[in-house]
């Protein structure tokens, strides 16, 4: 039965090699996507030929990977690894004492670690596979080693299979005109995953910054200079929140609307005020950010407010004045509203709030989806936002953090605003 071993028939659209001339191949996916199995049966198209003892595409393949362990534990000897995805009358031949991997017509694939760069000048090669590049110590020295090795044959050519991570060597790598690159998430090879493994890490890490890197497969950039970094969001997720003493809804309203427009940004937040402000923490609820015309952005703003049982609604009006209030009101008359003008630039409005996140005292709720939010702390910086477009979710969540954190702590310290 030759069918079960036709990867053709059986592989998802990112599994496959794209056509055209290309150098590098990058397979960016999240835990589980397919990525091993695609790498593995790359190596076979490129060295088996028509049968056993015919010669292939490719004659010397090099499988580089952060150790020597998880190079034959992954590449050679896993689940998807290339001893596992051949047919009995193509597998390879283990050659522990040499580290590499013996086909019937004579092609070879050599094992090396990222931790020995220099291991790869003098070997070449017609053909590589560099697994998990994203995680390797010295990525910069064996990506330049395996090129100058790469020179055999009429075109030779390399896959690179990673989780994304935000690594120049990476963007050097997906930036040349030379590259092409396949994407997927965890969710497109759910059928050949547990259950049970879906369910608990999209429970825990869907739509969080470290959920979209490592579940969708995503390349985030930190900014060179920004006020937020993936690292400090990580570190302020919760799971629940405290009794609330107050509770807003934040927007950032686009004032066109249309497919074309920008997003409106909606951000519900509350604090606990206990003491004094110093000991206050503000916790981000959800993102119920929206794209539409202004009556989509205030149905979304209110029916935020209703869900978390806010007190009040603030806006920005530098653009729209009195026009957002109105269309507001045109949903519910009687909602708290308080128009907010933004009187310095965005950089300046969110260093303060950046602050605060140093200092440990705003945190994120897991559940709240806040990913794309994240995505936009993380381009921000004193200089201005260094993402596309405009960063409306981030400008909600500073003024939802003014109108909690900032401006109240202001008033406290003032005798006269203390005793109102």
């Amino acid at each position: 039965m030759s069918l079960p071993w036709l990867f053709e028939f059986w592989a998802l659209p990112h599994q496959l090699p794209p056509g055209g001339d290309w150098k590098s191949w990058v397979i960016m996916g999240g835990r589980g996507a397919g990525k091993t199995r695609a790498g593995s049966e790359w190596v076979r198209r490129m060295v088996e030929g028509p049968t056993a003892a015919a010669p292939g595409r490719c004659h010397r393949v090099a499988l580089v990977g952060e150790t020597f362990d998880q190079v034959r534990e992954v590449m050679v000897f896993g689940e998807s690894g290339i001893l596992a995805c051949s047919p009995p009358d193509r597998r390879p031949v283990w050659e522990a004492g040499r580290k590499r991997l013996v086909w019937a017509n004579g092609a070879t694939a050599t094992v090396y670690s990222a931790h020995e760069p220099e291991a790869l000048r003098g070997p070449q090669f017609d053909a590589a596979w560099a697994d998990e590049l994203a995680k390797w110590k010295k990525a910069e020295d064996v990506w330049d080693m395996l090129q100058f090795a790469l020179r055999l044959g009429e075109h030779p050519q390399q896959v690179v299979t990673t989780t994304p991570r935000n690594v120049g060597v990476l963007k050097r790598i997906l930036g040349n005109a030379s590259t092409v690159a396949t994407h997927a998430p965890t969710e497109a090879n759910r059928a050949y995953l547990a259950e049970s493994f879906l369910a608990e890490v999209q429970t825990r890490y869907g739509g969080t910054r470290l959920g979209r890197q490592e579940l969708d497969g995503v390349l985030l950039n930190d900014v060179e200079g920004a006020l937020w970094s993936t690292a400090t969001l990580e570190a302020c997720r919760v799971d629940a929140v405290p009794a609330l003493d107050r509770i807003v809804v934040a927007v950032d309203p686009s004032v066109t609307g249309g497919r074309a427009s920008d997003e409106c940004g909606i951000v519900v937040a509350g604090v606990v005020t206990t003491g004094e402000p110093s000991g206050w923490r503000a916790y981000v609820l959800e993102d119920a950010s929206v794209r539409g015309g202004p009556l989509d952005w205030a149905r979304a703003a209110v029916a935020a407010m209703d869900r978390h049982g806010a007190e009040k609604l603030v806006a920005e009006v530098n653009q729209g004045g009195d026009l957002v209030e109105s269309v507001v009101r045109q949903i519910d008359p009687l909602v708290p509203f308080k128009a907010l003008r933004a009187a310095r630039g965005k950089g300046l409005r969110a260093e303060p709030v950046a602050a605060l996140y140093e200092q440990g005292r705003v945190r994120h709720l897991r559940e709240g989806r806040l990913g794309a939010l994240e995505d936009q702390l993380c381009q921000m910086t004193v200089r201005g936002f260094e993402g596309r477009g405009s960063p409306d979710r981030l400008d909600a969540l500073v003024w939802a953090i003014h109108e909690l954190m900032i401006e109240p702590a202001t008033g406290w310290r003032h005798p006269q605003m203390r005793r109102l």
